[in-house]
């Protein structure tokens, strides 16, 4: 409201990077763009059409738009680099990405990866792959991610083992 006050109102999408505490959820950040790797989980989900929606955000006819998702549950497993984020190890190659998308509900979406003089996949960076699924369970999406995780060839990688087991407990 004050930026509107002032005459020059936000439009645009407001990421808020939030950790769970004891204390209750604290605030780590807030961006003014889709959060990486969070935009991943989310918009595998998302059955509308994404560009006719950011349009309608900028034109100011958000609420006049119909944006639909699927009912899924969808998970994201980033694979980094070992070293990452300190000095991540880069110029390995990375292998059966093919492999891994074939699994129902699988994405995998590149991020710190180039291709070599000879045309090899390898890692350029930190964050390197985000292996998304999307299923019509928690279980089955945190089962089609990992197996797509396991699927991938680099041995560089390193990953956590625990994404969605907190939201899994919660359910058993």
């Amino acid at each position: 409201h004050e930026m509107a006050r002032r005459g020059t109102p936000f439009t645009g999408i407001i990421f808020a990077g939030l950790m769970l505490t004891p204390q209750g959820p604290q605030l780590i950040e807030y961006n003014v763009r889709l959060g990486d790797p969070e935009a991943q989980a989310l918009l595998i989900r998302l059955e509308s059409d994404l560009l006719a929606a950011l349009a309608a955000v900028a034109a100011g006819e958000l609420d006049r738009t119909d944006i639909r998702f699927s009912s899924q549950s969808s998970i994201s497993v980033v694979m980094a680099a070992r070293g990452y984020p300190g000095k991540p190890v880069t110029g390995g190659a990375i292998r059966n990405l093919e492999a891994a998308a074939a699994i129902p509900g699988v994405q995998v979406f590149q991020a710190g990866t180039k291709l070599d003089d000879e045309g090899r996949l390898v890692a350029a960076g930190g964050r390197v792959l985000a292996v998304c699924a999307a299923a019509d369970t928690l279980r089955e999406a945190c089962a089609h991610a990992y197996q797509a995780v396991k699927a991938i060839d680099w041995p560089d990688a390193v990953y956590r083992h625990d994404i969605g087991q907190r939201a899994l407990a919660a359910q058993d």
